[in-house]
């Protein structure tokens, strides 16, 4: 169904040519803003001949990964460098997370009385394959012929301008005030324009309790008045006296990114909205670039000690069965210190022995999620049936006394008591350090999936709320001749051919991944990308194995981030 944005832009509603005046806070937002201000006034003073102007290669109109781009109300790419777009109909043209891109470019620049907006999605560079983040600024023109058109422009980065998020939280409001509580699915939606980069609307009743908050939706339904930041500020009350006595304004506040459980400078900008007879306060942030960042906890153990102690209970349980457990309670010792603890579970899904919460023994946790409602407890269970009995499983889950969820990585591995009864044993350590070894455990697990079952085993691999994608690790699966077959991170890549993509220092990564494992059974190849869903460069070591499965040659691997 067209939005009314869009019907008004195909009926003739008077169109305004005057931008609104706006403060951007970076040179390079009022360059681009610049540059489709003029191809605006190109199109009114020549019309649709000022399209020829923008093809123009070398020219201001288009220069390397900047270039103008021309869409009529009906979602029909009439100016584009790519050719196998320009002349064709767009308007179902989505990005790699399913957001809608045509469709809300023509939607930002047709609001009635607003001439002008700005949209944001994934979009590879001209002439690449990979999606980048994307901040596009578009006009709604009228031609002499009385044609109307949708113009703009693009830039590749990861700032918020602080107009974006005035902007946004102006249309939550405005949709708040109209719907109600129904707008609130939306504000929620992935897929929509209230989420974009880091940034996402979050909103509070008068209470202080969160109603909506896509990047932390545990924090849903729970008060956050008393909530102080890093610093001591209470932020949420600040929030709602600022709102109460002036109605909007800017709030600085120490708050995690989304994923992280590490708080960064956030500046928040917020304001009333009026449902009937009450009232609910909407926000969205900006994290501020090169702001301070509280320190995340040290980890004291590496995954080779975690494993060390987790072999070490083992053996004493394959020796003394629930005996063992004394020992294991003992505050102090090598078993149970700081964060750092062990739990025993019955095959069955039920708590035998957990140090750290002994109230919960006896408790079956077989269905049991972690915030991003991932069933950590059957992949605990899936992990220990295994062949090799043991493995990693990592899971957000809040730290004690923190109300933000943090990456956990557990390693289980298989035990049989003296009584012939078989349990897990386990221990988890949070924000540890992505290393070798996890890359390794995922890669071999899937691979062992893949020799199983073949292409049945993709859908699994690609399930965003099982086992083999986490952090920023993902795995991905190439057929013999590089075709990208299985890629969670980056859909948009399935079925493309990538042995000629080259990385950001010009290696054939693909290349080099297949020749390599081909030679060894499996390898490590060092690379250089942007890490997904963002625009920052970062070292990259993939590890690579060779499976054969049901007449078939595959490349299975994943990588670790070196930041």
């Amino acid at each position: 169904m067209a939005t009314k944005a869009f019907e008004s832009a195909r009926r003739g509603t008077k169109v305004v040519t005057e931008p609104l005046e706006r403060h951007y806070d970076y040179e390079e937002t009022r360059g681009l803003v610049a540059l489709v201000s003029d191809a605006v006034t190109q199109i009114l003073k020549k019309g649709e001949g000022a399209f020829t102007d923008f093809r123009a290669a070398g020219s201001r109109w288009r220069q390397g990964d900047a270039y103008i781009f021309v869409l009529d109300p009906d979602g029909n790419m009439l100016v584009h460098p790519d050719p196998a777009m320009e002349g064709k109909n767009e308007l179902g043209l989505k990005d790699i997370g399913g957001k809608p891109i045509v469709r809300g470019l023509i939607d930002a620049a047709t609001v009635p009385g607003k001439p002008e907006g700005w949209y944001h999605y994934q979009w590879p560079v001209p002439g690449g394959l990979l999606p980048r983040w994307k901040t596009s600024y578009v006009r709604l023109v009228e031609a002499p012929s009385g044609k109307r058109y949708v113009v703009g422009s693009g830039v590749y980065n990861d700032r918020m301008e602080r107009a974006f998020v005035i902007d946004a939280v102006a249309d939550a409001v405005a949709r708040i005030q109209k719907s109600g509580e129904a707008a609130y699915p939306f504000l929620r939606d992935p897929t929509g324009p209230f989420i974009a980069k880091d940034a996402y609307i979050f909103v509070i009743d008068p209470d202080g309790v969160e109603l909506v908050n896509p990047a932390f939706p545990t924090l849903e339904g729970h008060s956050l008045l008393e909530m102080k930041d890093t610093q001591g500020k209470a932020a949420i009350q600040e929030m709602l006296q600022l709102v109460q006595t002036i109605g909007e304004g800017w709030v600085d506040y120490m708050w995690p990114k989304p994923g992280d459980s590490v708080s960064t400078r956030k500046s928040a900008y917020v304001r009333k909205a009026t449902i009937g007879n009450t009232w609910v306060l909407v926000g969205c942030g900006v994290y501020l670039a090169d702001a301070p960042k509280a320190r995340r906890k040290a980890t004291q153990m590496t995954a080779a000690d975690l494993m060390a102690l987790v072999r070490d209970g083992a053996a004493l349980l394959e020796k003394e069965g629930e005996k063992a457990f004394s020992a294991f309670r003992t505050k102090g010792s090598k078993w149970f210190h700081n964060d750092t603890y062990l739990f025993v579970v019955a095959m069955d899904g039920t708590r035998a022995f957990h140090a750290a919460e002994p109230a919960s023994e006896g408790r079956n946790d077989t269905g049991i999620k972690d915030a991003l409602g991932r069933p950590f407890g059957r992949m605990f269970l899936e992990v220990a049936s295994s062949p090799s009995g043991e493995g990693w499983v990592h899971y957000m889950y809040p730290e004690p006394g923190n109300i933000f969820p943090a990456w956990k990585s557990a390693f289980v591995k298989r035990v049989t008591f003296p009584s012939g009864k078989q349990h897990f044993v386990g221990c988890g350590i949070y924000n540890m350090q992505m290393d070798r070894p996890f890359i390794e455990d995922v890669v071999n697990r899937a691979a062992a999936l893949v020799a199983a079952r073949g292409k049945d085993a993709f859908s699994e691999l690609r399930d965003k709320k099982g086992p083999f994608l986490f952090m920023d690790t993902y795995v991905f699966v190439m057929s013999a001749d590089g075709t990208e077959l299985v890629n969670p991170a980056q859909p948009s890549l399935e079925g493309t051919n990538l042995m000629n993509l080259r990385d950001l220092e010009g290696k054939a990564v693909a290349m080099e991944e297949i020749a390599a494992a081909s030679k060894d059974g499996s390898a490590w190849v060092d690379c250089y990308w942007f890490k997904p869903g963002t625009n920052l460069p970062a070292r990259e070591q993939a590890y690579v194995r060779k499976v054969d499965a049901r007449g078939e040659t595959y490349f299975v691997g994943s990588a670790v981030y070196l930041d």
